[in-house]
């Protein structure tokens, strides 16, 4: 595969990551558990699929972390937790003082990682 192959590839699946989350958080707004799980699944494999690649595959969710939605932010800084860490970091902590799931899942991710129970992207 070639090089512009391969970046349309880690284009493609930094979007499917993005558009999943999206998805999960408007499945769960509607009481949908079901289409929550499966749009889950999806930013989940799209995750693995990027990891898979190496650093370069994490690097490109690194963008999602600062600009955007904030689920998605949080979503992608929560994966990015061991890679980028002070980053990722910043951004939990700065969304967990909100208010709502959002500022609950950040909180939590954050506890996750400070009890060393945090396996979203092992080493």
């Amino acid at each position: 595969m070639g090089f512009g192959n391969e970046m349309k590839r880690i284009e493609a699946l930094v979007q499917r990551f993005a558009d999943n989350v999206a998805a999960q958080s408007e499945a769960l707004l509607r009481g949908d558990a079901r289409a929550g799980n499966k749009h889950a699944k999806q930013y989940i494999a799209a995750f693995k699929a990027l990891r898979a690649i190496g650093d370069e595959g994490r690097e490109a969710l690194v963008p999602l972390m600062f600009e955007g939605r904030d689920d998605i932010r949080l979503m992608a800084s929560a994966f990015l937790l061991r890679f980028r860490h002070e980053d990722a970091r910043r951004v939990l902590e700065g969304l967990a003082r909100g208010t709502g799931m959002t500022a609950f899942s950040a909180g939590e991710a954050l506890k996750r990682w400070d009890e060393r129970t945090w396996q979203l992207d092992p080493e």
